[in-house]
C-alpha cells in the first residue's frame, strides 16, 4: 500500500542524542532509558505540552495476566505503577493529558489535583470498568465545553470518546472576544478504539464518528484548532492510518480483518490491492450506510511525530514510533497524536529504541508504569490568522 499523501514541510531539525553509551552513562542518565526530545525549527509564542497515554487499566491487567508473565509482580501493582506514572508525567511538564484505560479516576484526579490539574472522565458502557480521561493545567487552560460519544448508541460496542474545548488563560492581546476565542482555544479529543483485530468495520465506524464529531465541535466553536490523542489499535501501515492521514478511504480495496494492520502487520501492504466483499451490516457499521464503500472526513490532520523527523532507531518509514506498546504478545505502534494545520509541533519526545525496549522483557517495568509508552509533544498555535486579522483591523481603522 502506498504511503498516504501529505503536505511536505521543510523543517530544520535539531535532534538531541537518541541513544547513549550505556557503559559510560551515569545511573541518572540510564534511569530515563534514553527517551529524548527532538526539536523542529518552529518558534511560536503560545505553546503547550500534550500527552496521550494508555496507562493500563487495573482490571485489564489482572484479567490478562498471560500478557505480563515476564513482568515482576511488584511492577504490576497499581500502587507502584501510579507512583511511577506520576513521576514520569512530572518530567514532561504537561499542559494537557489524555489517558486511556482509566479505571481508577478518583486516584488519578486526587494525584493530579495536587499538581494543579483538573479533569473529566468518560466511562465505557457495558461491563468494562475503564474509560477515558482528559486533564488540563488550571493555570494554563479553562474548560469551556465538554462532550462525548458512547459508541454503543450506534451499535459500535462499548468504547467511548470524549472531547473538551479548552481556552488558554493569560493576558492575550484582545482583538475581540470571538477572534480571541478562535485564536487561543483548542478542541481536545480522546479515544480508545476497539481492540479486536478482526472487526475493522467497527474500528472504522468508531473513528469515523470520532473525526466527524471533532470537526463539528471545531466548527461550532469558531473553527478552532483540533488535537486528538488516543489508542487507535491500528498500525501505521494500515488502511485506518491512511484514512486519518489522507481524509479518505475506499474500504472495498481492503479486507475487514486486515484493515487495522494488526493481523500479519509486516505482510499487510500486499493485501492493499485486493477487493473485499463487505456485508451490508458491515458497511453500515463502517461507513454509516449499507450502500457506501467510501469514507471521507473533513479534518486535515497531521501526525505530531511525523512532523518532527528523527532517528531510524525509533521511527518507521511513516515517521511514526516503531513501538508504543510492548508486552509478551505484541510490540508495535497503536498510539498517536494528530493535529490540524493551525497547530505546529515544536518538539516531540522520542520513544525507546527497540533494542532497549526488548531489554525490559515487557512492560510495565521498574521505570515505566504501563504496557504503553506515553506520547508527548509540544505544540504551538500558528499565528497566521491572528496576524492577518490584526493587519485587516489596522487598515480598517486607518480608513
Amino acid at each position: 500500500m502506498a504511503e498516504p499523501s501529505r503536505k511536505k514541510r521543510k523543517l530544520g531539525i535539531q535532534t538531541q542524542p537518541i541513544t547513549a553509551n550505556l557503559t559510560h552513562t551515569s545511573k541518572r542518565d540510564r534511569r530515563h532509558e534514553n527517551r529524548r526530545w527532538v526539536f523542529s525549527n518552529s518558534d511560536h509564542r503560545d505553546k503547550f505540552v500534550f500527552v496521550s497515554y494508555n496507562i493500563l487499566g487495573v482490571e485489564n491487567a489482572s484479567n490478562h495476566q498471560d500478557l505480563y508473565f515476564d513482568v515482576i509482580p511488584k511492577y504490576m501493582k497499581w500502587e507502584y505503577r501510579r507512583r511511577v506514572i506520576r513521576r514520569e508525567i512530572r518530567r514532561y511538564s504537561p499542559s494537557i493529558l489524555c489517558f486511556q484505560e482509566v479505571d481508577r479516576f478518583d486516584d488519578l484526579s486526587k494525584m493530579l489535583y495536587n499538581d494543579g490539574f483538573s479533569g473529566v472522565y468518560q466511562a465505557r458502557t457495558g461491563e468494562a470498568r475503564d474509560g477515558c480521561a482528559i486533564f488540563w493545567k488550571d493555570e494554563l487552560f479553562s474548560l469551556v465545553h465538554e462532550d462525548n460519544i458512547e459508541f454503543k448508541r450506534f451499535g459500535l460496542r462499548d468504547n467511548v470518546a470524549q472531547f473538551c474545548v479548552l481556552k488558554m488563560n493569560g493576558n492575550q492581546k484582545q482583538i475581540d472576544d470571538t477572534e480571541n476565542l478562535k485564536a487561543r482555544s483548542i478542541l481536545v479529543g480522546n479515544v480508545h478504539v476497539l481492540f479486536n483485530p478482526s472487526r475493522g468495520d467497527i474500528k472504522l465506524g468508531q473513528i469515523r464518528l470520532f473525526l466527524d464529531k471533532a470537526h463539528t465541535l471545531s466548527q461550532t466553536w469558531g473553527n478552532i484548532p483540533v488535537i486528538l490523542g488516543g489508542d487507535l489499535n491500528s498500525m501505521p501501515q494500515s488502511a485506518i492510518y491512511q484514512f486519518i492521514a489522507s481524509s479518505e478511504l475506499n474500504i472495498q480495496n481492503h479486507e475487514r480483518k486486515r484493515i487495522s494492520g494488526q493481523i500479519c502487520p509486516l505482510d499487510y501492504p500486499r493485501f492493499g490491492s485486493q477487493c473485499s466483499r463487505w456485508s451490508k451490516e458491515e458497511l453500515k457499521l463502517a461507513t454509516g450506510s449499507e450502500e457506501s464503500t467510501y469514507l471521507r472526513h473533513n479534518l486535515k490532520l497531521n501526525s505530531a511525530y511525523y512532523g518532527v523527523p528523527a532517528s531510524r532507531l525509533t521511527r518507521d518509514c511513516h515517521g511514526e514510533p516503531l513501538a508504543t506498546s510492548f508486552h509478551s504478545k505484541f510490540m508495535g505502534t497503536v498510539d498517536y497524536i494528530w493535529h490540524t494545520d493551525d497547530l505546529v509541533p515544536v518538539k516531540v519526545l522520542e520513544t525507546l529504541p527497540i533494542e532497549i525496549l526488548k531489554k525490559t522483557r515487557g512492560l510495565p517495568s521498574k521505570m515505566w508504569g504501563s504496557d504503553h509508552l506515553a506520547l508527548v509533544c509540544e505544540l504551538a498555535f500558528v499565528d497566521d490568522d491572528l496576524s492577518t486579522c490584526i493587519i485587516q483591523m489596522t487598515v480598517l481603522k486607518g480608513i
